[in-house]
């Protein structure tokens, strides 16, 4: 166990010796200048609004002031106005309607929303999430069987459906129909369902691309409440939902998602329902952003789904009594737990294979092993990410054939290069960065084999080196709490608007610079320049301690961040990498 820890700490040394720098292009100044008069700000900020294509007085107000009204009409939406009527007809008929998600945190927030919305209108509501070891990935057969056994004669699927072109075909056979809300990639072919919302279909005009699944379901709950005389204010009350998936599915935080994820978080900070209560109740944290989202409810939420099942998570999201709920939050914390120790183990595993396969200089990582939890697969494709820096797939056994999770590096497309490879593949789906599969045991060396000459061949190679992305260099007199409380407004922050970095060259440590924490991974320090010093600390970068000993001048990328010490806050540099 210790000597995989030290191999796992090599390959983090190795890993932050090779970051790349990457400078973003200075703006147009002329624009600079002119926001900056308008706005009446500091050029710093103005340059950091156009690099995020903020040019003009009413963008930077969309961009500060989110507002309700630049929601999109759901009716813009293909096949909205289908889906609307079919399920205004259940519900008129006393319908059974089933609500079917995915088993990850897009898929059960959004089977939350979607029930907890319907039986305000219907008693009639069954939620349903597939075992993710007997059922799989999105719909299943069990799943429209079981619905048939019912008499459930509507199924809304969401976050999943948009390939499930047999599987819809056979509801229908038996009398069912389906409402499809999806947002991955259609095939050649869309199912025939009495509706498909996917804003990705080449046939939708919808002026948003980028919703998650959760994100098409409060569209199609905003069209039904319109309908019914509901404004949007009236159904703010499941935005928090829409928020914690917006940030775990890792989608753009850009137009309409960044509307919906600035009023989730503050349903979430200001009435939590009673399950992220339930779940939060340990947590001291006054404020919660979407980075805490991400990392404190969201890997809750999944527990449920990678250790367990996934419906433990919507009767925690859907609970009214908190007594109920802080037991539904403690068994999933167990899970969490659990989940911990598999992704831990495993990933030791997976290293030691690919070292003793000798695979550390290839283009890709796929690795293999018939025991691993399928829970946890795509926590160490992540992780092995991480360590390597290349697209990676991670393989466990699942009923007859293989499972696979993918993730890959920035600027590179591991969907498609999946994709090449099809004649090897049973199943695939997903997005740009993250992926799943399923294949016959048989085709997977000829797939490890093919996968690796596609990424080969079409990756570009400085893609294998990890980018740090800077806004712009600063100087430590220019770090002041006025900037800082600008820069907070600029949240909530993802894909499409990140939280600014910056560079500062010539520093110094102080003096009292020193790896920190265990194994002393990380370097905790004050730099100073012109007689300016400030506290920093970089999480992971205890290697390179050595760099700023003795008086060494170094420069450093960095975010800037609060640190709070017995009661005071002070500003501090949340170091990225130093050279």
């Amino acid at each position: 166990m210790a000597k995989m820890f030290f191999v796992l700490w090599i390959f983090i040394l190795d890993f932050f010796t090779q970051m790349r720098w990457t400078l973003k292009p200075k703006p147009d100044t002329s624009i600079v200048n002119t926001l900056a008069e308008t706005l009446n700000i500091d050029r710093m900020i103005a340059s950091l609004l156009v690099q995020r294509g903020i040019e003009t007085y009413d963008q930077a107000k969309k961009f500060f002031r989110p507002s309700l009204e630049d929601l999109h009409d759901p009716f813009l939406m293909k096949d909205m106005d289908l889906a609307v009527s079919r399920i205004e007809k259940a519900i008129a008929n006393d319908e059974n309607i089933m609500v079917y998600g995915d088993y990850d945190v897009d898929g059960t927030t959004s089977v939350a929303l979607m029930s907890s919305y319907l039986k305000t209108r219907s008693s009639q509501i069954a939620t349903y999430i597939p075992d993710r070891y007997g059922e799989g990935y999105g719909i299943s057969y069990l799943g429209i069987d079981y619905a048939h056994d019912n008499d459930i004669s509507l199924i809304i699927a969401l976050d999943c459906g948009i390939k499930a072109i047999e599987k819809v075909a056979y509801a229908k056979s038996k009398g069912i129909d389906f409402i499809i809300c999806d947002h991955h990639r259609p095939g050649d072919n869309i199912p025939d369902a009495a509706a498909v919302l996917d804003p990705k279909r080449e046939d939708c005009e919808y002026p948003y691309k980028e919703l998650c699944g959760c994100g098409v379901g409060f569209k199609l709950v905003q069209a039904l409440g319109g309908n019914n005389g509901q404004s949007i204010e009236d159904l703010l009350l499941y935005l928090d939902l829409v928020a914690t998936a917006i940030g775990a599915d890792i989608v753009p935080i850009t137009g309409e998602n960044r509307v919906l994820a600035y009023y989730g978080l503050q349903v979430i900070n200001a009435h939590p329902r009673t399950g992220f209560k339930a779940m939060l109740s340990q947590v001291k944290k006054e404020t919660l952003t979407i980075t805490d989202v991400v990392f404190i409810i969201a890997p809750r939420i999944n527990a449920a789904g990678r250790m367990r099942h996934g419906l433990h998570a919507v009767n925690l999201l859907t609970e009214e009594n908190l007594e109920t709920a802080l037991q539904y939050a403690s068994e999933i914390e167990l899970y969490n737990n659990d989940r911990k120790d598999a992704d831990k183990s495993i990933t030791q595993e997976a290293l030691a294979q690919i070292l003793q396969n000798k695979e550390e200089d290839q283009y890709t990582t796929v690795v293999y092993e018939e025991n691993w939890h399928k829970g946890v697969i795509g926590i160490v494709a992540s992780r092995l990410t991480e360590t390597y820096y290349r697209p990676t797939l991670v393989f466990t056994k699942s009923g007859e054939k293989l499972a696979a999770s993918a993730r890959s590096v920035k600027g590179f497309d591991v969907y498609n290069a999946i994709d090449a490879c099809s004649d090897h593949v049973e199943q695939f789906g997903g997005h740009k960065y993250a992926a799943g599969l399923t294949l016959l045991e048989e085709q997977y060396e000829s797939f490890k084999q093919k996968f690796e000459e596609v990424v080969a061949a079409t990756i570009d190679k400085k893609l294998l080196t990890p980018e740090i992305t800077i806004d712009m260099g600063i100087e430590l007199e220019q770090v002041t709490p006025k900037f800082y409380r600008i820069l907070k407004q600029f949240a909530p922050f993802g894909p499409g608007n990140m939280t600014p970095v910056f560079m500062t060259e010539q520093l110094k440590d102080t003096g009292y610079g020193k790896c920190v924490g265990v194994d002393e991974k990380h370097l905790k320090c004050n730099v100073q320049k012109n007689g300016i010093a400030i506290g920093a600390i970089g999480f992971g970068l205890g290697p390179k301690y050595d760099q700023i000993t003795d008086r060494q001048t170094f420069k450093a990328a960095y975010t800037i961040d609060e640190n709070e010490w017995n009661g005071e806050i002070s500003l501090q540099l949340k170091l990225k990498d130093i050279i």
